[in-house]
């Protein structure tokens, strides 16, 4: 199928993504992963939630781990450009048959709550509180070194949907593998803010979150983590990588967290920002584009992901199969 024409001038204006909210088992446990072993900052913390930010990030957080007797995914959050344009967004989702809810949320001013074509929850913002710059405060530095959140990737049950859904509103197509027998596309990655992705939708059992990313200085940022994760208890976390992606050109690792959150760490895409620029398509069956050196992924990478509070996942309507490790 065609790729939806990109949307110059969309209904309102997302900045980029913000942060995502995981209800976790062990907020110990989930603590001493963000915070000890990959290097998060703690801005703020109760009994029953943390609220972190990665090095360059002014804004109060990236992330929010809450206590909850089951693991799942609350939302995926965006922020937008003004206050106007969470009144636009609350009326283009309604307009579709959206629930639309506001809500309250700590460190942050009006918050909207709907959902996408799939159910995915999703929370839009436009002021959150802001914190003084710690970029240059090399003594906070440990772990990975992370410096933002990058991007999500959700398995999505039909990857054409999930596409013209969030072009409709201005995410613009970077690259994409689409079947060759069907035409239908097998995974898209998209973006706001720049770079390859904000958001990526990949072909399977969804809506799930397949997995949140973070950027990180250099490769070495990676291997310094992996030396670390092997040496204090998470070498079973440890699921994919380090590798360079054919799709994003990204050096990347995959590693999970202590509910099984898929956790990506990430650097060297490149600058998407060009309003004309072209998609690039790969082939479901090239190697490469998983990993350029031609590794397969692994069996977990397609099958496992995160649950959605509230969501039932239904199986993918594409019955195409990629190239996958033993």
């Amino acid at each position: 199928m065609p790729l939806p024409k990109p949307e110059l001038y969309p209904p309102f204006n997302i900045i980029r993504l913000s942060h995502v909210t995981f209800d976790v088992t062990d907020l110990a446990a989930s603590r001493a992963f963000y915070v000890d072993t990959l290097g998060l900052q703690v801005t703020d913390e109760t009994a029953d939630t943390i609220w972190l930010r990665a090095m360059e990030e002014r804004g109060h957080h990236c992330i929010v781990l809450r206590r909850a007797a089951q693991a799942a995914t609350e939302a995926l959050s965006f922020k937008l450009f003004d206050e106007d344009d969470l009144d636009r967004c609350a009326a283009w989702f309604t307009a579709r048959g959206k629930p639309v809810t506001w809500v309250e949320r700590a460190f942050q001013g009006r918050t909207l709550r709907t959902e996408d074509c799939h159910g995915i929850p999703l929370e839009f913002y436009h002021r959150m509180d802001r914190l003084p710059p710690i970029h240059q405060k090399y003594a906070l530095y440990r772990g990975v070194k992370p410096l933002r959140i990058d991007h999500f990737n959700c398995f999505s049950p039909n990857v054409d949907e999930s596409v013209a859904f969030y072009a409709a509103f201005g995410f613009r197509v970077t690259e994409y593998t689409e079947d060759e027998a069907s035409g239908h596309l097998w995974a898209a990655w998209m973006h706001r803010k720049g770079g390859v992705h904000d958001m990526a939708f990949t072909n399977g059992r969804g809506p799930r979150l397949h997995h949140v990313a973070f950027w990180v200085p250099t490769p070495l940022n990676i291997i310094d983590l992996l030396d670390l994760m092997a040496t204090t208890g998470y070498v079973s976390n440890i699921e994919r990588g380090p590798g360079r992606h054919g799709i994003s050109n990204a050096f990347f690792l995959y590693i999970r967290d202590p509910d099984g959150n898929r956790v990506e760490i990430y650097c060297s895409d490149y600058q998407t920002v060009d309003p004309d620029l072209e998609p690039i398509r790969w082939d479901l069956k090239d190697p490469q584009r998983q990993t350029l050196w031609g590794a397969p992924a692994p069996r977990s990478w397609f099958e496992e992901g995160s649950l959605f509070t509230g969501v039932t996942p239904r199986a993918a309507e594409l019955d195409a199969t990629p190239i996958v490790a033993p």
